[in-house]
């Protein structure tokens, strides 16, 4: 058989392309990417208690500031997804940056509340086509190694929150709130900038049928790498699916290539008409996967954005529920508040650590089960101190499990659903997001210090028991490009 006649795949063509300088610079954007979504969400810890000082809201008032956020992104994660999945995965993200930008430059112009709390809900609209660039980057990796370069990508989720930190310690007690919105919005204007470079993803070309489009990404990622494809012809997962159940067949030999060709654009299109991409996530190899998927990113998000809202809420000079020296509020705020987002940095590396060594289900669960172990304490109040300790361990963990979710979402989903059913899960998150402030903020703020916390750990405890249900591992799998039933 010639060269001409050999087929290879689109995995068989990432692993023979490997991770050089095209995928970093597919990294970088779509770091810049969680870089924007990490300030714009960081920022909320600072602007809520600024904006309720500056203009006499109520603690409601301030915590809507924030569920806007969390209603807006609700809305634009499901959509985006449908967009990327349908329209291509640049497309996603080209509306992900232009809202985002363009309405986070706005709210720093904000003349009142009610435009304040309007804008931001639209950059939460943004915001919600994070779950993209994720896909989008990962689509590009080739399996053997996708786990570690995944949590290299969340890195970019800490980096982000330990800058805005710390440029919110250096411009709120000088400049305001209004300049920090401002700044904030720099990244996601960037992305805008550098968007004519990116390419589309090749699995989502060869999803729809364009493998020649594919092939020419696959070759410029070839050339920039200095590797080779594979000799032959690029075909779809779709084509490589039929052949194997042809080759099964006691009479294969009676169908011509041609023929094959012509039957898989059918397997493709009745994939695609046959049920919308929403329906299919509720299909019988998925329906188990997508319930489950949901409790665990409801659980994710509303812990890990509690537990930042807790820590500028539970150290604060205002706290006039527990006996506390007098000191500047704003400055152990923002120190508490800089201090607890290195926790991020541990937390990466231990997802790293155990991600593909342990695998991803194993390792989530357990990071969930010791959050809850650093949060018990809590229930009590205690010293302003091991407060900061109990929490830093606690945003340490859940980083962990917010960091292998989105690395495990992805890979249970097949190609033609992948960003509508993890945009659908963060959207689940989402509602996670918009129910915490009401927990972190009032519940505190009305001395329920100790329900707040049991909340909290229910809803970690009840996260790593469903993690625990997931039907199959994905560590070292390659990515489905349609639905299949899976073992364990």
């Amino acid at each position: 058989m010639g060269d001409e006649d050999r087929n290879y795949s689109l995995d068989e063509a990432l692993v023979a392309v490997g991770f050089g300088h095209f995928q970093f610079f597919v990294l970088l954007y779509a770091g810049m990417g969680l870089v924007s979504e990490a300030m714009e969400m960081m920022l909320l810890s600072f602007i809520g208690p600024a904006v309720q000082a500056a203009w006499g809201l109520s603690s409601h008032e301030e915590s809507l500031l924030t569920t806007v956020v969390f209603a807006g992104m609700l809305v634009g994660t499901y959509t985006s997804g449908i967009v990327s999945d349908n329209f291509g995965r640049r497309k996603g993200f080209l509306f992900t940056a232009l809202v985002t930008a363009g309405a986070g430059l706005l709210s720093a112009f904000a003349p009142n509340f009610i435009s304040l709390v309007i804008l931001r809900c639209v950059v939460g609209i943004g915001l919600g086509g994070g779950p993209v660039l994720s896909s989008w980057f990962l689509e590009f990796i080739p399996a053997s190694n996708r786990g570690t370069w995944m949590v290299v990508f969340s890195g970019f989720w800490t980096l982000g929150t330990i800058f805005e930190a710390s440029l919110a310690w250096f411009v709120m007690p000088t400049l305001g709130w209004r300049w920090l919105l401002a700044f904030s919005a720099v990244p996601s204007s960037l992305l805008l900038l550098f968007y004519g470079l990116t390419p589309e993803s090749p699995r989502y070309l060869c999803n729809k049928g364009r493998a020649n489009d594919a092939l020419n990404i696959l070759e410029r990622v070839a050339s920039m790498n200095q590797k080779k494809l594979p000799s032959g012809v690029l075909i779809s997962g779709h084509q490589i699916e039929l052949r194997e159940k042809l080759d099964t067949s006691e009479d294969v030999h009676l169908l011509s290539p041609e023929k094959v060709e012509h039957i898989s654009p059918n397997v493709t299109d009745s994939n695609n008409k046959g049920s919308s991409s929403l329906f299919m996530l509720f299909s019988p190899e998925l329906v188990r996967s997508t319930l489950l998927l949901w409790v665990v990113f409801f659980g994710n998000a509303f812990s890990y954005y509690g537990l930042v809202l807790l820590t500028t809420e539970m150290n604060n000079g205002h706290n006039k529920c527990a006996v506390t020296e007098v000191h500047s509020s704003q400055d152990v705020s923002y120190a508490d508040v800089f201090i607890t987002s290195f926790a991020e940095v541990p937390g990466l590396l231990l997802s790293a650590a155990t991600v593909d060594k342990f695998g991803r289900k194993l390792s989530m669960s357990a990071m969930f089960f010791l959050c809850s172990i650093f949060l018990a304490p809590l229930v009590f109040h205690q010293a302003p101190g091991l407060t900061t300790g109990l929490l830093f361990g606690a945003r340490t963990c859940i980083t962990a499990t917010f960091t292998i979710v989105y690395i495990y979402a992805p890979e249970i989903y097949p190609t033609s659903v992948r960003t509508t059913g993890v945009g659908v899960a963060s959207s689940v998150g989402r509602v996670g997001g918009m129910v915490c402030p009401l927990v972190a903020v009032g519940l505190i703020h009305s001395c329920h210090q100790t329900a707040a916390i049991v909340l909290f750990e229910i809803v970690v405890f009840l996260s790593g028991t469903c993690v625990l249900f997931f039907p199959f591992e994905t560590t070292g799998r390659e990515l489905n490009d349609r639905v299949t039933v899976q073992n364990k």
